[in-house]
């Protein structure tokens, strides 16, 4: 009986998959067909560089050129490929067109296209009067892909052509497998009839992938690889007619499991019966992210930037039933969770209105990190199958404190303040208690920069330590917990007054790097003396030589504040906005001097006089390394610093130095070091767009636990006119207009909760190059105060609007 029913079913399967081909063989419209005109074409110089297809369970990584060739450094040689986290299952794929013993490599496109759920490759094979062009998706909550070949014959006669596709296997697991005592096994292939495709799976283990078509093949055999591994490769031979001057598609369908092969096999079912809904809905969706916190302004640039930034910030959602949930830090070689990243990057998210990736992260990180240290201390890195590889840096337990009070003014749920503020509460006993033993409020250990030795008192910790008691104690206020939140705004306030008087350095202009012992320090610029010689700059060389020269002329006794590196963190007393206004200016002024046409660097003394002409790619080292770098995070952290004390300007002009690298060597993407170097999409870099742009230019800062929403524009001098609409708070929806016209300002607010009260604000003064302007109301939709020389009209309704005039009068600075 049960044999019966075996070859029944089988008969079943070979009648459904032939009857599938048939139907959806060369069907009338292409993957092109139902994307749109929202693509940015790639550079020729960049043809051999990474892009990725992403979905949130699965992702492909090859060059733009179409071919998969070994890169990344994390697994050495195996960051690219096909990867279904927590595994790998194939290295890449080949394909080739032959006709009368001319042979057609399809690795060598002439152009590639990104949009922002899918890509493509467009070969030229001019000798054999073919062009060809490769599309592939990853639908949504999907263990597949779909990649799709057009053949379009460019000649007046029609053709017979044979088209091989060849997938390149290697299941094998994710960094760190070795503690979970994973080996991996021999791959082990067979061609399945009923589904016309390659099933291949671990010798070892419950992994499997399979790849076919919508076609019938002719032919099924082994190819050679070059790949190291234990994988396996096979081929798929196609007979293609195309009539003279038309065009023939031929469709892939790559599936795969880490659990079972019956589950690989229903994904490549669903692939094959659904992919163009599929791909329709992912296309809808997209749609959605891009009218969500749509940013309209007269540099269509930036919007593009911001817009695409948005994608982004999608292609790195990581769902891992069993494991976890979230978004990587980065691809290639970071795809896994960060304490940190998740830290700056959850503001951005919460800000375009990603709150259910937010939730599952915060979850994510606050599980694992209690079930790993158990204290309160927030863990740093967490491979995608579980493992904890550090389980913390001093700063990310403080910076947790402060993203938990963050998205709570944007959700305004009790529940979750609840939840959350027991690891809030034990993580800062644990920082003062394990880490300050010192007892003068400044946590030791590493945050930031990750420069050995620099392991003291850090100026990053220090500033994020005293932001983590100052929203602690506001957290504390709304559970009614007022004793402990006097405790807490008590030492907030004495780590501000402390981090101002300890950590300034009136010679440099400039926060320290970090307090230590005399010893410490000279260890320290020993170091960075062979670096900045190391890259030849003699300027870094002699003020660190002249360091030396004052703290043994001077030494002392206990630790102190140095400036020896000039890194990127000695601005966050300005980013968390605890610096002292004048010392402030100063020390936005001196970071300055740090920068070169993309941003600032991570390192100070790394810039050399060429910086500020230096526009070209950067050269990174053999051996991957930030050495030299200007990265993301530091010019978006900068920009925020600008904001926060009311220099707009030059906040703009940070966010265009990234701007400068948005698809420069990936087209829709940014990479992690400027312009071209590390991580070719990267979580924060939503952080240091989304921070100044709504929360700073259009100045919305939130509490929806009160059903309010503060407003208070802060807009660059070059924006006569600005938007941002459909700003997600809880359950309501805010859009915002700027309209700057001949001196008069015009601001107006909707929203979709007429419940809710919004407060919008305009200096009554503003003082910008020497000129002061004065505002008066002209118009507005309800009763206007003057608070704090601040215009303010509070109400309540779906739109509010305030028209003022300017009057301006030069005055002396002297």
């Amino acid at each position: 009986m049960f044999k019966r029913f075996y070859f029944l079913g089988l008969i079943l399967a070979l009648f459904f998959n032939s009857s599938c081909k048939q139907e959806s063989a060369s069907p009338a419209k292409s993957l092109e067909d139902t994307l749109d005109d929202n693509w940015i074409a790639g550079k020729a110089e960049y043809l051999g560089s990474p892009y990725v297809t992403a979905g949130n369970r699965l992702y492909m990584v090859g060059h733009q050129d179409g071919s998969f060739p070994e890169l990344g450094w994390h697994i050495t040689g195996e960051m690219g490929g096909i990867w279904n986290h927590p595994i790998k299952l194939m290295d890449g794929f080949r394909a080739q067109l032959s006709e009368n013993g001319n042979t057609a490599q399809l690795d060598a496109a002439f152009e590639f296209r990104n949009y922002p759920m899918a890509n493509s490759h467009h070969f030229e094979l001019g000798e054999m009067g073919l062009s060809v062009d490769r599309f592939q998706f990853v639908p949504d909550n999907t263990e597949g892909m779909v990649v799709q070949f057009v053949i379009q014959n460019q000649q007046e006669s029609a053709r017979d052509l044979k088209f091989q596709f060849t997938g390149d296997v290697d299941l094998m697991p994710t960094w760190l497998a070795e503690r979970q005592n994973i080996t991996d096994g021999k791959d082990e292939s067979a061609f399945d009839p009923g589904y016309d495709a390659w099933i291949v799976n671990d010798s070892r283990n419950e992994w499997s992938v399979m790849y076919g078509s919508d076609r019938v093949s002719a032919q099924q055999g082994e190819a050679k690889s070059d790949y190291k591994g234990n994988g396996i490769s096979n081929t798929l031979d196609y007979d293609l007619q195309i009539a003279a001057g038309g065009r023939e598609l031929i469709t892939f369908f790559i599936a795969g499991s880490y659990t079972s092969e019956s589950q690989t096999k229903n994904t490549f079912q669903e692939l094959q019966q659904g992919y163009f809904k599929m791909l329709e809905a992912k296309k809808n969706r997209y749609e959605e992210i891009a009218e969500q916190t749509k940013l309209s302004i007269p540099d269509e640039r930036l919007s593009q930037t911001f817009e695409w930034l948005k994608y982004n910030a999608d292609w790195l959602i990581r769902d891992i039933p069993g494991i976890g949930s979230g978004f990587g830090a980065g691809i290639p070689d970071y795809p896994w969770w960060f304490g940190v990243d998740s830290e700056y990057s959850l503001r951005g998210y919460m800000a375009i209105g990603m709150e259910d990736v937010v939730d599952r992260s915060l979850n994510f990180l606050d599980s694992i990190s209690m079930a790993t240290n158990g204290n309160g201390r927030i863990v740093h890195e967490v491979s995608t199958n579980g493992v904890v590889f550090n389980t913390g840096n001093i700063n990310e337990t403080p910076q947790f404190a402060s993203i938990v009070w963050e998205v709570y003014k944007w959700k305004g749920d009790r529940a979750y303040l609840e939840k959350y503020f027991p690891t809030v509460q034990a993580g800062l006993e644990w920082l003062m208690s394990e880490k300050d033993l010192d007892g003068n409020l400044f946590p030791d250990g590493f945050g930031m920069m990750e420069i050995h030795g620099l392991d003291s008192e850090m100026i990053d910790v220090a500033a994020y330590t005293q932001r983590a008691f100052a929203d602690a104690a506001s957290m504390a206020r709304e559970l009614g917990k007022t004793d402990l939140a006097s405790e807490y705004q008590d030492q907030a306030d004495a780590m501000a007054r402390k981090i101002n008087e300890d950590f300034w350095s009136e010679e440099f202009e400039s926060y320290a790097d970090f307090i230590g012992t005399d010893e410490q320090a000279l260890r320290l610029i020993e170091d960075a003396i062979v670096r900045a010689d190391t890259l030849d700059k003699p300027w870094a060389v002699e003020e660190l030589e002249q360091t030396r020269e004052l703290i043994l002329a001077n030494p002392s006794p206990t630790p102190r504040p140095f400036v020896l590196h000039h890194n990127w963190v000695v601005n966050t007393p300005m980013e968390m906005k605890i610096a002292d206004p004048e010392k402030a200016r100063l020390a936005l002024n001196t970071a300055r001097k740090f920068i070169n046409p993309f941003g600032v660097f991570v390192t100070g003394i790394d810039r050399d006089k060429s910086a500020l002409r230096d526009d070209g790619s950067f050269a990174g080292s053999k051996v991957f390394s930030y050495t030299g770098a200007v990265m993301t995070l530091p010019t978006g952290v900068q920009a925020v610093a600008e904001n926060n004390y009311g220099r707009p300007e030059h906040a703009l002009d940070y966010l265009m130095r990234m701007t400068n690298s948005f698809s420069y060597a990936l087209p829709g993407s940014m990479y992690e070091v400027s312009p071209d170097y590390g991580m070719i999409v990267q979580a924060w870099n939503i952080y240091s767009f989304a921070v100044p742009i709504v929360h700073q230019f259009f100045g919305i800062d939130p509490m929806a636990a009160e059903k309010t929403i503060r407003i208070r524009p802060q807009m660059p001098n070059s924006w006569s006119s600005a938007s941002l609409e459909n700003v997600q708070v809880a359950d309501n929806n805010i859009s915002v207009y700027f309209e700057d016209k001949d001196g008069d300002i015009f601001l107006n607010v909707t929203q979709s909760n007429p419940d809710w009260t919004i407060v919008l604000e305009w200096p009554e003064e503003k003082e910008d190059a020497g000129v002061t302007h004065g505002f008066g109301v002209i118009e507005a939709s309800g009763e206007t105060e003057d608070i704090n020389e601040i215009l303010t009209l509070t109400t309540q309704g779906k739109e509010i609007y305030m028209t003022l005039d300017r009057v301006s009068y030069h005055h002396d600075d002297h």
